[in-house]
């Protein structure tokens, strides 16, 4: 057995786990635009989300949380 048979196998099923990945990455990116495109929050804080930055504005005053 020669080197170039025992990599050919090889090489094709790297090629097709490559290209499952690719799908994928793109179906992520598909779900990531159509979260993007959702209607914007009435009423909300403003300024950066406080359950990420970890404080809560409310008439000029700040608590943590």
């Amino acid at each position: 057995m020669s080197d170039q048979e025992t990599s050919d196998p090889i090489a094709a099923r790297i090629a097709e786990a490559a290209q499952r990945a690719k799908a994928e990455a793109q179906e992520r990116r598909d779900k990531e635009q159509d979260k993007k495109q959702l209607p914007p929050e009435l009423g909300g804080p403003k300024g950066p989300e406080p359950t990420r930055y970890g404080d809560w504005e409310r008439k000029g005053i700040v608590s943590d949380f």
